[in-house]
């Protein structure tokens, strides 16, 4: 079992800048494929990014390409998201999600992601 705890979120101006992290539980971090997704109110979830086991596999939802960074320190089993230049379309819930294999790409909820964080709110303002 892996719990997944996300933290980072809040309120910034259109245009600004914020990280969003993740710490998970277990020893074996390194194993999974870990990811970002966002939900907006009314709307359903989408994937944003995935990093690989190793952190050398990233992949990216074509609107975030250029803006979004995730990166990993499986050291202190930790996930991040650097997101750059925000939009207030991109408010949102944004989760935490690890999947049980390390090959990075996408990843799709109901079908291959295993665990979820509780989510953290960030809020861009026009």
């Amino acid at each position: 079992q892996v719990q997944l705890v996300e933290s980072g979120g809040g309120l910034v101006q259109a245009g600004g800048s914020l990280r969003v992290s993740c710490a998970a539980s277990g020893r074996t971090f390194s194993l999974y494929t870990m990811g970002w997704f966002r939900q907006a109110p009314g709307k359903e979830r989408e994937f944003v990014a995935s990093i690989g086991g190793t952190g050398g596999s990233t992949y990216y939802t074509d609107s975030v390409k250029g803006r979004f960074t995730i990166s990993r320190d499986n050291a202190k089993n930790t996930v991040y998201l650097q997101m750059n230049s925000l939009k207030p379309e991109e408010t949102a819930v944004y989760y935490c999600a690890a999947r049980r294999s390390g090959g990075g790409g996408l990843m799709i909820p109901g079908y291959d992601v295993h665990y979820w964080g509780q989510g953290t709110q960030v809020t861009v303002s026009s």
